[in-house]
């Protein structure tokens, strides 16, 4: 019985030895090729303070006269883009431009719907009120994607020395992003 059972470990462990044996085994391959396409997109919309630029009370016959200082004011704008992907952000005229008023050098103006005055203000890429945001692309700020929101400043001038009424002045801007 001895015999037998080690006849029959010889034979399996040969078997075996076959049928797992490297000399025998075969194999093939194929490459599988993986793709995807990131698409470059931007969005922009109201940043802090819900989109707007609060230039607070004008005083024209002290603070703000012909002798006195300017206005100023920052609002906010937040902007995403994918990360590196190139724009441009361009801001319109606003619903009341004075004559003359072009896109590439707006001359904006707030209404005050009581009297139908205008109170005329600029809007400005940089903190030292130099770069006139228009509504071209050579008058936009030029934009690179971080991938994360971010908030974009636009500061504001209202120039000294306008004789207006007192009541409230509002314009709306439309702020463009271009990709």
């Amino acid at each position: 019985m001895n015999a037998i059972k080690t006849a029959v470990a010889a034979v399996t462990a040969a078997a075996s030895l076959v049928a797992f044996s490297p000399a025998e085994a075969a194999t093939a391959t194929a490459n599988l090729n993986v793709t995807a396409n990131v698409g470059g997109a931007c969005s922009i919309g109201s940043g802090t303070g819900g989109g707007t630029l609060n230039f607070g009370t004008y005083d024209p016959i002290v603070v703000n006269s012909a002798l006195g200082i300017d206005l100023f004011g920052t609002g906010t704008l937040s902007v995403q883009c994918t990360l590196l992907r190139t724009a441009v952000i361009t801001l319109g005229q606003g619903l009341f431009p004075a004559p003359g008023s072009v896109d590439g050098a707006p001359l904006r103006r707030m209404r005050n719907s009581a009297s139908a005055d205008y109170l005329a203000y600029q809007l400005y890429q940089d903190v030292t009120r130099l770069i006139v945001w228009g509504n071209t692309a050579g008058t936009g700020l030029a934009y690179l994607g971080t991938g994360l929101p971010v908030p974009v400043l636009v500061y504001g001038t209202v120039p000294r020395g306008q004789n207006v009424p007192s009541g409230t002045y509002n314009d709306t801007v439309v702020a463009t992003i271009t990709f």
